[in-house]
């Protein structure tokens, strides 16, 4: 056991290696959603403009202001303990992409308003393509830079939340393994054994910052201003 054993005897190395891969997994498919989400909506929100853009507005505006804790302290105080595993998981990732959708769609809603007014997208809605094809075709690749430069935050922010989430006890259900989870039990064992609550500490901080040295790279690869040269 090279990081030694928690309370109940597990090896810590093997929990943090699975609590990796669990919570790398959730962060991932939290992101695709919630890109999904965000720029069909926010894509559509700008170029269609109106009535279509004034309630949805409204309407993001109204959602905005549900409180997300108190949401997923009663769902989960209700949901029996019966559940299988990856049911509570899909129901927690459900959740936490509901509240998360809404930010990245007012970025894509401003940056295709931006796009709109652009002459290549004049000139393809004069040639007849749809608004489908204008938006996913035309608007949506000229506005990838965007995109990459959320990743790495999105990601982080949803193994941040996570971890919190199974900290306080509302996350992952026992006895799945997670860093939030470790984090619990190094707190409740910080005198008698201090290598659960550093080694999830270092385990934590060094995912976080790789995965934000990763989205920098990605970022730097398609960012469009390093190999662009404007005579």
């Amino acid at each position: 056991h090279w990081l030694g054993t928690d309370q109940t005897g597990r090896d810590i190395l093997a929990r943090l290696v699975y609590g990796f891969r669990i919570a790398m997994f959730f962060a991932l498919a939290f992101t695709v959603l919630t890109y999904l989400i965000g720029i069909g909506l926010g894509c559509m929100m700008g170029f269609l403009g109106g009535s279509f853009d004034l309630i949805f507005q409204r309407m993001i505006e109204i959602w905005s202001n549900i409180p997300f804790i108190y949401t997923v302290i009663i769902i989960f105080s209700v949901i029996p303990t019966e559940f299988d595993v990856g049911i509570r998981i899909t129901i927690l990732l459900v959740i936490m992409v509901l509240f998360s959708w809404t930010s990245m769609t007012y970025y894509m809603r401003t940056a295709t308003l931006k796009e709109k007014a652009r002459d290549y997208t004049s000139a393809a809605i004069v040639m007849g393509a749809s608004s489908a094809r204008v938006i996913f075709a035309h608007i949506l690749p000229n506005t990838i830079s965007i995109l990459v430069t959320f990743i790495p935050f999105t990601v982080v922010g949803a193994l941040t939340a996570i971890t919190a989430l199974d900290f306080l006890g509302y996350g992952l259900p026992p006895p799945t393994p997670s860093l939030g989870e470790l984090l619990k039990q190094g707190r409740d064992n910080v005198t008698n054994a201090p290598w659960i609550i550093s080694s999830a500490f270092v385990a934590l901080t060094v995912l976080l910052v790789l995965v934000t040295f990763v989205g920098e790279a990605i970022r730097e690869a398609f960012d469009p201003m390093k190999y662009t040269r404007y005579q």
